[in-house]
């Protein structure tokens, strides 16, 4: 029987002001994709806020996680996905290495 481990991708959804202020989101850069396809493999832990869009990630070997306008999202360092961008894309971000 084979297992899939649960996603190691973190969501919170919608989270408070008060909470993106002390992580200083706003002071993020902000990255932008228009609907697209495309690989990417995580070297550094990536955490972001997505303000518009809607996104499908798919770590290699489990489950699609579905994201976009209002989430935190916290991607692992050494996660290989795929991204399927759905609707256009905007997000802040910041990588941790």
């Amino acid at each position: 029987m084979i297992s899939r481990a649960k996603s190691r991708i973190k969501i919170e959804h919608q989270p408070s002001i008060k909470r993106l202020e002390e992580l200083g989101v706003s002071r993020w850069p902000i990255w932008s994709k228009e609907v697209s396809e495309f690989p990417w493999t995580y070297d550094d832990a990536e955490t972001c806020y997505f303000l518009e869009g809607e996104v499908v990630v798919t770590p290699d070997g489990e489950e699609p996680v579905t994201m976009g306008q209002g989430d935190l999202v916290t991607f692992p360092a050494g996660m290989s996905c795929t991204w399927t961008i759905r609707r256009d894309v905007r997000k802040h971000y910041k990588f941790e290495g």
